[in-house]
């Protein structure tokens, strides 16, 4: 925990992992809510987390991937399609974003996703053992534009080691923004942890967009605009 920020980029003492955000609840989200909530709903604990157990027998010993911040959960639901032999622990604190999801999983009928409705760091420090995970994804985080706001970006050193020491040797951490500096930062940030080995050809360090990672409707939008989307792939050593 004691790493230090890039130059030029504090950290706060407590990193959070969401930001809160108003939003209305739809009647559907509402429903799915009510009828699937207790199936795929998991509570904040400071036990640690049984995926055996909260995925079923049929499950047990497949890999189980953290997903920190799922927005709207489109692109969850569709990587939980194409890796349906994984499992899924997605963190989020948006309702609408987590009714979303719910209804998402009752439409294509997932069983390989559970959600955790609270602060991902805090799931983390409370719930998650070192070495049990084969993935982590974060996808699109706030790039927090202003300088003066750069503290408040959540891939910072400490938040990458602790993330480190909870993936299985050979599992990876996957990131994705489109905004160039906060990619920077990442791939610095990345790269300065011990515990972790970009995986990227390139000499540039970033990675190809790997199959399972679907372009949403706002990284389509962007690309049409110009804007580019950075990858990043490290494999816990």
């Amino acid at each position: 925990m004691g790493d230090q920020a890039p130059e030029g980029v504090s950290h706060p003492r407590a990193i959070r992992s969401f930001v809160r955000r108003a939003g209305r609840i739809t009647t559907g989200q509402t429903k799915a809510f009510a009828s699937l909530g207790p199936q795929f709903l998991v509570a904040h604990s400071v036990q640690p987390f049984d995926a055996d157990a909260c995925f079923g027998a049929e499950r047990i010993g497949q890999r189980l991937v953290l997903e920190i911040g799922f927005g709207m959960g489109e692109a969850t639901a569709h990587i939980a399609q194409v890796l349906p032999h994984t499992r899924f622990l997605c963190c989020e604190v948006h309702e609408p974003g987590v009714g979303a999801l719910l209804k998402r999983i009752g439409e294509h009928g997932l069983d390989n996703i559970r959600i955790i409705a609270h602060d991902a760091v805090e799931v983390l420090r409370d719930m998650i053992g070192p070495g049990t995970l084969d993935g982590v994804h974060l996808f699109f985080p706030d790039p927090w534009h202003k300088k003066r706001h750069h503290k408040r970006r959540l891939v910072q050193p400490p938040l990458v080691h602790e993330l480190a020491l909870r993936l299985k040797p050979g599992g990876t951490l996957h990131m994705a923004t489109d905004w160039e500096p906060y990619a920077q930062q990442m791939l610095q940030v990345l790269s300065a942890e011990p515990m972790l080995l970009n995986t990227s050809p390139h000499a540039q360090g970033w990675a190809d967009k790997p199959h399972y990672r679907p372009l949403t409707k706002f990284e389509q939008r962007g690309l049409r605009l110009g804007h580019g989307v950075w990858d990043l792939v490290f494999q816990r050593v």
